[in-house]
């Protein structure tokens, strides 16, 4: 706590040395949004190049002025939370003033502007993501507060725990993770009881892109067990967008790439070859839409598809059917197929990329 106090108040020294000198204050960040300050590496994911083009946020354009403002307000919400050792989710600092920030976005956009600034994560500056994933399987641990958690009771569901850093004491016996990308297909193999019936496993699901949290529960895992993890998304450019985001990181996140990439992740399905290798019929799959093929063509083209080449080889398929399907098609070949016959064949066989 005493770096995160020492970095706010280097911003807030160099504020005032700027306003003795009778010169308008600016804030200095790395560009979040450009992918010419992003680096690919194998062993990490999207990563800051240490020497990126920066902006200013000054205090004297009419543009930026308003955000200059929000972003010394945050700074002493952070300072004040750091000093008192309490805590906030984004959310609670949007509700402290609407009127003044406007709209949730501006806050979560600051907050991730500030963490990239002082080159803290968002967690060491006290503020919470509100939790939106799942976990369920062998799995059990202690929460911060002392909380003992058992996710192995048959079909519960868990909330991702809003402290990740904080669980201790994590026990699993399982041989595997499975990250599921949706909540209905998550729900589907609770109730077939997939976590116990294969091999024990734990299932994780982001309910579509993941939020911090569940991404950070991934890497624990990852760090605790180094069992290996697959991937069940649709075989859709977005479903595949979430995968990188789990394996490789994003782009606005990448400062914080070393707490949340696992470039281990491997990805089971639902492949786009599987489609015809299964005999999936037409009248269920879906046309790409020009924005699909816009979002493909963008996948395509990112570093780290240069070094999967089996992967590569699976968006050429897509691109050429310009079709996609949700996981859900299977149940066109039978109600059970994807717990009683899918992942059970992929995880003998070794059918993952």
């Amino acid at each position: 706590s005493s770096e995160v106090l020492k970095a706010i108040e280097n911003v807030i020294e160099d504020v005032l040395k700027s306003l003795a000198k009778k010169k308008a204050p600016v804030l200095t960040l790395s560009n979040r949004s450009d992918w010419r300050n992003i680096e690919f590496k194998d062993s990490v994911g999207l990563q800051m190049t240490p020497r990126c083009i920066t902006k200013q946020v000054r205090s004297d354009c009419p543009t930026s002025a308003p955000k200059f403002a929000l972003m010394l307000k945050i700074l002493s919400v952070i300072y004040k939370m750091v000093q008192s050792n309490t805590y906030a989710t984004k959310r609670d600092i949007y509700y402290s003033d609407t009127l003044l920030f406007g709209s949730q976005s501006v806050v979560d956009s600051i907050i991730n502007d500030i963490s990239c600034m002082l080159k803290i994560p968002r967690r060491s500056l006290h503020i919470l993501s509100t939790t939106k994933g799942f976990v369920a399987g062998n799995l059990s641990y202690t929460e911060e507060d002392g909380t003992k958690v058992n996710c192995t009771c048959g079909a519960t569901v868990f909330t991702v725990p809003s402290n990740v850093q904080g669980i201790k004491n994590l026990i699993s016996h399982a041989k595997f993770i499975l990250i599921v990308e949706k909540d209905a297909t998550f729900q589907r193999l609770l109730d077939d009881d997939f976590c116990n019936k294969l091999s024990p496993c734990i299932m994780i699901t982001g309910r579509g892109i993941p939020d911090l949290n569940t991404r950070l529960l991934v890497r624990k895992l990852w760090d605790s067990f180094k069992i290996p993890i697959f991937t069940l998304m649709d075989a859709d450019p977005h479903g595949i967008e979430i995968m990188c985001i789990y394996k490789y990181g994003s782009v606005s996140m990448s400062f914080e790439a070393h707490h949340l990439t696992v470039p281990s992740i491997k990805w089971l399905g639902l492949l786009p070859s599987d489609l015809e290798r299964l005999n999936i019929p037409r009248d269920v799959l879906i046309p790409l839409t020009k924005q699909d093929q816009n979002k493909l063509a963008s996948i395509q083209k990112r570093p780290y598809i240069a070094c999967q080449p089996m992967w590569k080889k699976e968006l050429e398929i897509m691109a050429a059917s310009k079709l996609k399907a949700e996981i859900q098609v299977l149940t066109s070949l039978s109600s059970d197929y994807l717990s009683k016959v899918y992942l059970p064949n992929k995880l003998q066989f070794g059918g993952w990329l």
